[in-house]
């Protein structure tokens, strides 16, 4: 099993329902959003932690931006549109590395939509959505930021914050997929066809600078 949380978001399942259950129509074209601070994200309560050195080594990582963040927009695409078809990147170097900070993908699907799946490391203020625009009605989803004093509060008390929440259903329904030995939801096939997308998209990028 590969680790897609966001399949085990309640929300992005509603959407999946939705789609299925027709009440949208077709869905002409998407918007999968996920903006954060990569590498850059304030680790430290004062004095900030060193930025992990592998992070910064494209040996290791395989790509920026579109590896790390996109991974999980196109994996959540690909679960509701089915195969791919098409794929091309528009990649940017706002800080200079040898890999992308942000990037804009665009995928083509066998179903007929198109999604556009745009990821970046450059804001402090995370965003992390889709949105659907079908032939009947859209529909759309942006996970919200949780205070921090909440947050910290809940795991005092022994409580699961509600950011947590999606990772503690995708390790039970780990367990319970070897416990009853069962395909996950998030197999290893899946996971090999994200990254045939993602080197899809570096082999058609264009540079935004």
């Amino acid at each position: 099993m590969v680790g897609y949380p966001s399949r085990f978001v309640s929300t992005y399942c509603d959407l999946k329902r939705k789609l299925e259950s027709g009440v949208l129509g077709d869905i002409q074209t998407a918007h999968a959003v996920n903006i954060a601070a990569g590498p850059f994200f304030h680790r430290g309560i004062g004095i900030p932690r060193p930025v992990p050195e592998w992070w910064f080594k494209k040996e290791l990582t395989g790509g920026g931006a579109l590896m790390d963040l996109g991974s999980h927009m196109i994996n959540l695409t690909r679960w509701y549109f089915g195969e791919v078809n098409k794929v091309k990147a528009y990649l940017g170097y706002r800080f200079n590395f040898d890999f992308e900070d942000h990037a804009i993908c665009i995928i083509n699907f066998k179903s007929g939509t198109t999604a556009i799946i745009n990821v970046g490391w450059f804001s402090q203020k995370a965003t992390v959505g889709i949105e659907l625009f079908g032939t009947v009605a859209h529909a759309s989803y942006y996970r919200s930021s949780s205070s921090k004093v909440i947050t910290a509060i809940q795991l005092l008390l022994g409580r699961t914050p509600k950011f947590f929440i999606p990772y503690l259903k995708e390790v039970s329904h780990f367990v319970h997929c070897i416990k009853e030995d069962t395909q996950p939801s998030s197999s290893g096939e899946d996971a090999l066809k994200d990254l045939e997308a993602i080197t899809e998209a570096y082999k058609n990028q264009i540079c935004l600078g």
